[in-house]
């Protein structure tokens, strides 16, 4: 009986420790799954806190891109009213030629039926001029032919819409440049072709006749007046995408030099005309030749447009080194 007591003492003795061994695991599980609890809700909150500072950033980003698109659409309806307006200015002028011009033939003295024409050439050349159609150059050298014939103040009125009509200066993209290299043209001894940097990503390279006149060493690392909107064009074999503005006269050719501080890309600008840069220049329009007569250095040696001198805006004005009273190429 007392074995038996004995033993039963015993496995109760063995069940409290298996119990609180169970109780103390329990314990145990309960605190590390507290912790991983824990852990979790610390990482949740951090994810939040980028999430929060993310969606902050991305307002910000969002705000400024939308004043970036409400400035480039306000641009964008500033440059369609002011191609609007000269487009409109253009078909006016163009209509008052038109109408200037057929008032003079209107006015012009009939020659007579009953005479038979002296020169059939030159009555072909007469109906040719007098025709609507035709190209442009046809119809000026008709307004030219059909001037002579009409009254005086009537011809000066035409002269003087025409001349109206012509382009300025400021449809130019004149720029400064900095001539990287200067090698000669592979197929032309007078040529060099130079690699200018204006400012954009990448250096333009620039075909030049200026051989004959300067070394390459006298060219190297200087800065220059370019103008960047002529269409690229192939000269000897190399493509050229802009033109060296040089002064020159009887004896001599050099290119302009910018003012002092001018950097590449810096714009050349016109006081008095305030006009739109053409993205390209038209060939057929030759709006750079029609402007070469008015282009010229003053005594200072100052390049200019009919008086208006050629500047960099807070930074000076472009002079020839040596050349006064000369002309611009």
């Amino acid at each position: 009986m007392k074995k038996i007591l004995k033993k039963e003492k015993y496995l109760s003795k063995l069940q409290i420790r298996k119990t609180l061994l169970l109780l103390l695991l329990l314990v145990l599980l309960c605190y590390h799954s507290q912790l991983i609890a824990f852990e979790y809700v610390c990482i949740l909150a951090a994810v939040l806190q980028a999430s929060v500072r993310e969606e902050k950033k991305l307002l910000v980003e969002n705000g400024k891109l939308k004043k970036d698109i409400d400035d480039l659409k306000r641009r964008l309806q500033e440059t369609r009213r002011k191609k609007a307006m000269k487009i409109h200015q253009e078909r006016v002028l163009t209509a008052s030629i038109s109408a200037m011009k057929a008032t003079v033939l209107e006015e012009s003295p009939q020659t007579d039926p009953s005479q038979p024409s002296a020169d059939p050439t030159a009555q072909r050349h007469s109906t040719h001029t007098h025709s609507t159609g035709g190209r442009r150059r046809r119809d000026r050298r008709g307004a030219r032919v059909e001037s002579a014939t009409c009254p005086e103040e009537r011809a000066e009125a035409v002269c003087v819409l025409e001349r109206d009509h012509r382009p300025d200066v400021s449809q130019l993209d004149l720029r400064i440049g900095r001539i990287l290299t200067v090698r000669k043209h592979p197929d032309s001894e007078s040529l060099y072709v130079q690699e200018v940097d204006l400012g954009e990503p990448a250096p333009r390279t620039v075909v030049c006749g200026l051989a004959n006149h300067m070394l390459p060493e006298q060219l190297q690392d200087s800065l220059a007046v370019l103008l960047c909107n002529v269409k690229p064009v192939k000269v000897r074999g190399v493509q050229s995408q802009a033109r060296l503005v040089c002064a020159a006269n009887q004896d001599r050719i050099e290119p302009l030099d910018p003012p002092r501080g001018a950097l590449p890309g810096d714009r050349v600008t016109f006081q008095n005309y305030p006009g739109g840069v053409e993205k390209e220049l038209n060939p057929k329009r030759r709006i750079w030749e029609r402007l070469l007569p008015d282009l010229h250095t003053d005594a200072k040696g100052v390049a200019n447009y009919k008086g208006v001198a050629f500047e960099v805006r807070g930074k000076g004005l472009c002079r020839a080194p040596t050349i006064n009273n000369g002309g611009i190429k």
